[in-house]
């Protein structure tokens, strides 16, 4: 396998450890909520708490990794996303869980802000799309594995521990993978993506609003795969209650609940591709407000192309601005997203003991993405003429 493509597939394979482990307590909600007596404003903050160390590393990651090497930080990120997973499924109380998933998203925070530019390395002007295509959804992908693979094993009558095990497996699997197949790229140390780069105002203000388009479609992306499967559960013993002799395993298997948002994952996957298109960005916020009305309803075709859609509306469309945004700015915003709404999502699903107000309430959130989109266009016009 030629050297390039070998280098993508480590680096995607961690990747998709990322997105696994961002998953893996979602996909064990129910039985860790149980056990632990958690309210869902508890599951939330824990989903959310993934993300939350981007705020505060999102901006100085690539100077570790110009200080210390990029393949160094990154083994370093997934030491940390298997020990923080080890030590989340020991957890016996609330608190060690969130020690446990904080130390987790440190390591995922810098697997995040460098594999991009280790990526980019190996693939600079050539076959640049299709590449960060394949890499950039090995994380949705990662997901919808959770979803799957997790399902099963608690369907089989597994603890939520494995949840947290069975995603420190797979960072302890990409780690061996990074240090024994990838070879450091001669740009490894270099500092051209350091958040020390300059960075001017109308930058600033772009990759503001990128950064922001980012957070609210990943903070909605996360709220619908963390608060479904308490919503099927419900409508499967709901079914169940009045169609006792109808599919009745399943109404009461655990697996069922994470098939859709499982599949849903896996074929957002399925969309980068599209963004060699030029006019992607129109057309997928139109998509997100379809999506906005899908999440609210729950409908089953948010699971196929119009969710699909949306996921790219957010990531391709804001980026296609010039000059180029700066990745850790706009990680720094994104990540604020992410880590505040799925709390304020199980808030209100105690505030109201609807298990579908979360998914209301992302259905609201995509309502800002074309609007934000729109503000990004105008500036990006409007500065461009001025210039």
């Amino acid at each position: 396998m030629d050297e390039r493509w070998r280098a993508l597939v480590v680096l995607a394979m961690a990747r998709l450890s990322l997105g696994f482990q961002f998953q893996s307590i979602a996909s064990v909600s129910t039985l860790l909520i149980e056990d632990l007596d958690l309210a869902y404003a508890d599951l939330g903050f824990l989903i959310g708490l993934y993300v939350l160390p981007g705020v505060v590393l999102a901006l100085p990651g690539g100077a570790l990794g110009q200080r210390f090497g990029d393949k160094r930080v990154v083994m370093t990120g997934l030491a940390l996303m298997a020990g923080g997973g080890i030590l989340a499924g020991l957890a016996e109380n609330y608190s060690t869980l969130i020690a446990g998933r904080l130390l987790s998203g440190v390591g995922g925070v810098l697997l995040n802000v460098l594999m991009a530019k280790m990526a980019t390395d190996w693939f600079a002007g050539r076959e640049i799309v299709l590449a960060m295509a394949l890499f950039v959804n090995s994380f949705p992908v990662g997901i919808g594995l959770a979803l799957l693979v997790l399902g099963m094993l608690t369907g089989g009558g597994a603890a939520w521990p494995v949840g947290p095990y069975v995603s420190a497996t797979a960072a302890a699997a990409a780690l061996l993978l990074l240090a024994l197949a990838y070879r450091r790229h001669p740009n490894d140390r270099s500092g051209a993506t350091s958040a020390a780069a300059g960075i001017s105002g109308r930058e600033i203000i772009l990759v503001s609003l990128a950064g922001m388009m980012w957070g609210l479609y990943n903070g909605a992306f996360g709220i619908m795969l963390g608060f479904a499967r308490s919503f099927w559960s419900v409508l499967a013993s709901a079914w169940n209650r009045r169609h006792p002799r109808r599919y009745h395993h399943l109404a009461h298997g655990r697996l069922w609940p994470d098939w859709r948002p499982g599949c849903a994952a896996l074929g957002a996957s399925t969309s980068a591709p599209a963004d060699r298109n030029p006019r992607l960005g129109q057309r997928n916020a139109s998509a997100a407000l379809l999506g906005t009305r899908l999440h609210a309803a729950g409908d089953r075709a948010a699971d196929g192309p119009a969710g699909r859609c949306h996921h790219v509306a957010s990531r391709s469309g804001a980026p296609t601005g010039k000059p180029r945004p700066r990745h850790g700015h706009l990680l720094h915003v994104a990540h604020m997203g992410q880590a505040g709404l799925p709390p304020a999502a199980g808030w209100l699903q105690d505030l109201s003991g609807n298990p579908a107000a979360p998914l209301y309430f992302a259905g609201g959130i995509l309502l800002a993405i074309p609007l934000l989109y729109a503000s990004f266009l105008l500036w990006n016009s409007k500065t461009q003429l001025q210039s």
